[in-house]
C-alpha cells in the first residue's frame, strides 16, 4: 500500500511539475554519466520510502523552503545569474540544478548553517529544524528527481562516504 502511495504521489506531483510555465528558465543540466558498468548495481531505495515521512518532508519544504526555491523546488528565476546584490539566488532542488553534485553531508551542511558565511543568502536553520526535520526536507526533494540522476547522486555519495572512512582510519 505505501508503495501504490508513493507512486501515485510522485506521479501527482511529476504531473504538477511539469504543468507549471517555466518559460525562458535557464538551467544548466548536467547529465550524470554512464553507469552501466557500474560495480553495485543501482537500486532506487526511494521505492521503499514511507509515504508518511515523505509526506512530512514535503509540508517542511513547503513551510520553510518555498519562499525561497519555489513551489516546485524550481528554484528562482535566473538563479544562474547573479542578483542586483550581486549573489545568487535561491537554486533548483528538483534536479534540475546542482543539488545532486552534493553528497548527503554537504547538503545538510548547507541547509544547517546557510550559505551567508560563504557568501551566499541562505540563512541558516539549524535552530529551526531539527537533524530529522532537515533529512526529510532532502528526503522530499530527491523523491522529485529522475532515476538516472539520484543513481549518480548516490554513487557520488558512497564515493564521499569511502573517502571519510578511509580518512579516519
Amino acid at each position: 500500500m505505501q508503495r501504490v502511495l508513493f507512486k501515485v504521489f510522485v506521479l501527482s506531483t511529476g504531473l504538477i511539475v511539469a504543468s507549471c510555465d517555466r518559460t525562458e528558465q535557464t538551467t544548466q543540466k548536467s547529465e550524470p554519466e554512464n553507469t552501466s558498468s557500474s560495480k553495485q548495481p543501482f537500486v532506487d531505495d526511494r521505492i521503499n520510502i514511507d509515504s508518511a515521512r515523505l509526506m512530512r518532508g514535503r509540508e517542511l519544504y513547503l513551510k520553510n523552503c518555498t519562499v525561497c526555491h519555489g513551489l516546485s523546488a524550481e528554484g528562482a528565476p535566473n538563479w544562474q545569474q547573479r542578483d542586483e546584490d550581486g549573489k545568487f539566488p535561491a537554486p533548483p532542488l528538483n534536479g534540475t540544478g546542482h543539488a545532486w553534485h552534493h553528497p548527503h553531508h554537504a547538503l545538510v551542511d548547507t541547509i544547517k548553517n546557510g550559505t551567508i558565511r560563504l557568501g551566499g543568502k541562505m540563512p541558516p536553520w539549524k535552530d529551526r529544524l531539527s537533524d530529522e526535520e532537515i533529512n526529510l526536507i532532502i528526503l522530499w526533494f530527491q523523491s522529485q528527481w529522475p532515476p538516472e540522476l539520484y543513481q549518480a547522486w548516490q554513487r557520488l555519495d558512497r564515493e564521499y562516504e569511502k573517502r571519510q572512512l578511509e580518512r579516519s582510519k
